[in-house]
């Protein structure tokens, strides 16, 4: 019985993914899609998104930076690239494996308990998820109609549990129930330091919009800017949905769903496939590049200084 979980809970994914695009292909033809691809200005569309690739990844790393001097300890920027980079290569397989990697990486830089490392990371995800969710509902706020009824769902479950966070990490249960090392992070966090961290992580998404109204035109796609404005925070809330393989699919969907008043289907298909996966090979490239780094940092030094350890201990026995 657990090996049958275990097998859906890996094959879920796959077939989620599947069945989304199976979905979308029964309305638009595979024709229509490549005829859109060979239209499109591929080369200039390229060099932006991979321009704005390099540009996330600063800022993304410049976020956790934060994060860890704050909560755990001195590191150098340029310390971190390789580890932050090489979490995207994990992220195309697995996003919660990702962010597995990244706890385990701080957790034998530190030395720090795993369970408050961990705390770290759960913290920095809840940020990310709340900015998104903010310019998602202003965007809902601002075209109710246009969205289903269930997607306000989100914001409210969000509300609820920064709601049962603050009262378990600063209410009168505090000690009792919020002293766990698992909320040390965000028992310690300070509103200023909450809100520079969504103050950065909303900037990537002002540049993502940016770069999104530059890349449309050359597909021959023109949405109007409030439009984009309201309902691409929604398009990356629901493609953020740990549901399909990478993602995949369920953003096409949404592109299609908010987006089919200014674009053929086919397009706007063509469009998301090119700057998802784009994105996704970008961050992956980036990931590649630092990665023999990164491992060296985790490994090879660490059993290097373990063995440091070891004489030291050796000769003072002596």
């Amino acid at each position: 019985m657990p090996r049958a979980r275990e097998l859906a809970s890996k094959l879920w994914p796959l077939l989620a993914t599947v069945a989304v695009f199976a979905f979308i292909f029964l309305r638009i033809p595979f024709r229509r899609l490549l005829e859109a691809m060979t239209e499109a200005h591929l080369a200039p569309f390229l060099a932006l998104m991979a321009a704005f690739s390099i540009v996330y990844f600063a800022i993304d790393t410049l976020v956790l930076l934060k994060m860890i001097r704050w909560f755990h300890g001195p590191l150098a920027y340029r310390d971190l690239l390789p580890v932050r980079a090489s979490t995207y290569v994990v992220s195309i397989v697995n996003t919660q494996l990702a962010q597995g990697a990244l706890a385990l990486y701080l957790h034998r830089r530190f030395l720090t308990p795993l369970a408050e490392i961990t705390g770290t990371v759960v913290t920095l995800i809840l940020l990310e998820v709340t900015q998104l969710v903010i310019f998602a509902t202003a965007g809902m706020l601002a075209f109710p109609r246009d969205v289903p009824a269930g997607l306000f769902y989100g914001p409210a479950a969000l509300a609820l549990v920064w709601g049962a966070l603050i009262v378990i990490t600063r209410g009168p249960w505090a000690e009792r129930i919020g002293g766990t090392a698992l909320l040390r992070t965000f028992r310690s966090a300070t509103a200023r330091q909450l809100l520079v961290i969504l103050a950065l992580k909303g900037s990537t998404f002002v540049i993502a919009l940016y770069v999104h109204r530059l890349a449309l035109p050359l597909f021959g796609i023109h949405i109007p800017t409030l439009r984009l404005l309201a309902f691409l925070p929604i398009v990356f809330m629901v493609a953020a949905l740990p549901l399909t393989v990478a993602h995949l699919g369920t953003s096409q969907a949404a592109w299609i769903f908010f987006f089919s008043d200014y674009a053929p289907a086919a397009d706007l298909l063509a469009y998301s496939l090119a700057a998802h996966l784009t994105f996704m090979l970008a961050n992956g490239t980036l990931g590649l590049v630092f990665l023999p780094k990164a491992y060296a940092d985790l490994f090879v030094h660490r059993r290097r200084d373990d063995i440091g350890r070891q004489r030291e201990k050796k000769t003072a026995s002596v």
